[in-house]
């Protein structure tokens, strides 16, 4: 993703101090994220060809050194690029919306609250966010945690299914809505196909390509603006 894209006046009032300074860091930031999520998925992709031609034996070493420490990374960062994105835009659009309003309220949630109900709140008058935010929903969506496990809920709260050898989840407890007695079922995760897992992600990391654009429509909606309101 690019960087030094912002298009902000060299002198603007001091109340647009805030929003210069944050769009500085958010975009950088994205920036970051997503840049670091695709160097882990093409390493990916890198070893799902080499694991193939390699023992058992073998595939436990790279998996212990590269391929998990790799894989981690690169299953939660579509869920965090999400959340990033929306703390951004609920931020920016709060502070934009000064342009909007005489009677311009400080009313934003603190930041752990921040969510994408808040950047519908605050962003939803700007024309851009409507494609923004078809885009961002795209991300991370109940398809791709089926697909792979729930991998980075399981992995914050629980035991993920492992990447290319190994059985978790051989024990599960099971709650009947219906008010009976719990029962244990045996049975067991089998591990994820990292082919498959590599073809999953790089969907994510398209869908988080397109949503960074829309992301710079918005801003640059928003700057242009301010621009005005500078003049």
């Amino acid at each position: 993703m690019p960087y030094d894209w912002i298009n902000l006046p060299s002198t603007m009032p001091g109340r647009w101090l805030p929003y210069s300074q944050m769009l500085n860091e958010f975009a950088r930031e994205l920036a970051n994220s997503i840049n670091g999520f695709t160097g882990d998925v093409r390493r990916l992709r890198a070893w799902s060809e080499i694991v193939q031609t390699l023992s058992n034996p073998e595939k436990l070493e790279v998996l212990r050194e590269f391929i998990d420490p790799l894989s981690i990374s690169a299953m939660i960062f579509p869920y965090a690029i999400k959340a990033r994105f929306a703390f951004a835009v609920a931020h920016l659009s709060h502070q934009a919306n000064r342009l909007r309003s005489d009677d311009w309220l400080d009313d934003l949630k603190v930041d752990h609250e921040i969510h994408f109900g808040m950047a519908d709140a605050h962003a939803g008058g700007w024309r851009s966010y409507k494609r923004f935010k078809r885009a961002a929903e795209d991300i991370n969506k109940r398809q791709f945690q089926e697909a792979t496990g729930d991998f980075r809920n399981a992995y914050n709260h629980r035991f993920p299914p492992r990447m290319i050898i190994g059985i978790t989840g051989i024990v599960k407890r099971h709650v009947p809505d219906d008010g009976s007695p719990p029962s244990y079922r045996i049975g067991g995760l089998p591990p994820l196909d990292l082919a498959v897992v590599v073809k999953l992600l790089k969907q994510e990391r398209d869908r988080c390509y397109v949503t960074f654009d829309q992301f710079r429509d918005l801003v640059n909606e928003q700057t242009e603006a301010i621009a005005v309101d500078g003049d």
